[in-house]
């Protein structure tokens, strides 16, 4: 179980097998070239096995050279990109996955995502993320902000389970029913902006947790995320706070702790509603 996990390397086991690091480095908005290619080696030099990137990042290029550079074996490491919204539909996705392997310059991604579930189109996406799975050009497939309903069309259409559902998690939005759908059809939930992109990290519940502990409010909210059995993906472009991010193997949270931090839930997103977007 998660609250045994050790450190970076350590993984949970995805519906096919294929085992995900629980913490990664998030490239969102690192910029490409230089920027991206010097966060993506620190981590890597630092322990993290797992970067997660996107086609919309503009950064993939970057993420491909560090991972290619890095003096770790291909095999040791776990990439993610996603499929996106401009690129949805069934053979326009295939062509998408193509792209951003050329631009990876990698022969496979570990994972790959539909990043949205753009209507009148994720279906088909899911549809093309099947074959390639099928066709063994990617170790799994899964979801991006996905809800239950979007969850439900997808598995009835193909019978294909999604290995992981990527969505906005924090402990102002802790999508109970959802991370419970997830871990009764065997999706592994992971977070991103884990961290409520920098917002109320000094919350009152979070500052005494983490005084007790010795933590900072950052490093409590990632141990909440991984007592859950939520992969989290803090971004970060400096070596400390990488370091930090990660330094969260040695204390566990109480089962009161945990109900403290539950308890911050206010249904509060900060980005898009995955019913009601636009892009």
């Amino acid at each position: 179980m998660t609250a045994t996990a050790r450190g970076l390397t350590d993984t949970t086991t995805l519906n096919n097998g294929v085992k995900m690091p629980w913490i990664g480095l998030g490239v969102w908005k690192v910029e490409e070239g230089q920027q991206v290619e010097d966060s993506v080696a620190a981590a890597i030099a630092n322990g993290y096995r797992s970067i997660d990137t996107a086609a919309v990042y503009g950064n993939e290029v970057g993420v491909g050279k560090a991972v290619r550079e890095c003096g770790v074996k291909r095999e040791e490491l776990f990439v993610t990109t996603k499929v996106w919204n401009a690129d949805q539909g069934f053979d326009s996705t295939l062509r998408a996955h193509e792209a951003s392997l050329e631009r990876l310059g990698l022969d496979y991604v570990d994972l790959y995502l539909v990043h949205w579930p753009v209507k009148d189109k994720y279906r088909e996406t899911w549809k093309a993320l099947v074959r390639l799975y099928e066709e063994k050009r990617v170790r799994a497939i899964g979801v991006s902000n996905h809800q239950i309903h979007h969850l439900e069309e997808i598995i009835q259409d193909t019978g294909v389970v999604p290995a992981v559902n990527q969505v906005e998690y924090h402990p102002l939005l802790s999508q109970v029913e959802l991370l419970s759908y997830c871990k009764t059809k065997g999706i592994q939930m992971e977070a991103w902006s884990p961290l409520m992109q920098g917002n109320n990290l000094d919350h009152p519940a979070l500052r005494t947790i983490a005084t007790k502990h010795g933590k900072s409010t950052a490093q409590i909210v990632l141990r909440w995320d991984l007592q859950h059995g939520v992969v989290t993906i803090p971004k970060s472009t400096k070596v400390a706070r990488m370091k930090e991010n990660a330094d969260i193997f040695d204390f566990e949270l109480s089962a009161e702790e945990m109900g403290a931090i539950d308890a911050m839930n206010e249904n509060r997103r900060f980005g898009a509603d995955p019913d009601n977007f636009n892009f």
